[in-house]
């Protein structure tokens, strides 16, 4: 069974403090905004490796592709005005 969007989203609030989290996909590709407090003062590769980490096996077995924005709640907020 494919997993959902849904699913993605919860599997990531599982692993790792989110204050938005936006995911769709289909079944196999995937794209996610991330925005957590966690993501501060941490290059691009360590943001992904936290959500690869929230993700664990899941990576592997369920999940083919996920594209992802990770940002900080302050990032967030001035890339919306």
């Amino acid at each position: 069974m494919l997993p959902t969007p849904d699913a993605v989203r919860q599997y990531i609030l599982a692993g790792l403090a989110c204050e938005h989290i936006d995911v769709s996909g289909d079944g196999q590709h995937f794209e996610a905004l991330i925005v957590s407090p966690e993501f501060a003062g941490l290059r691009l590769v360590q943001r992904h490796q936290m959500v690869y980490r929230a993700l664990g096996e899941r990576m592997r077995a369920e999940i083919h592709a996920l594209s992802m924005k990770t940002l900080t709640p302050q990032e967030w907020s001035a890339e919306r005005g």
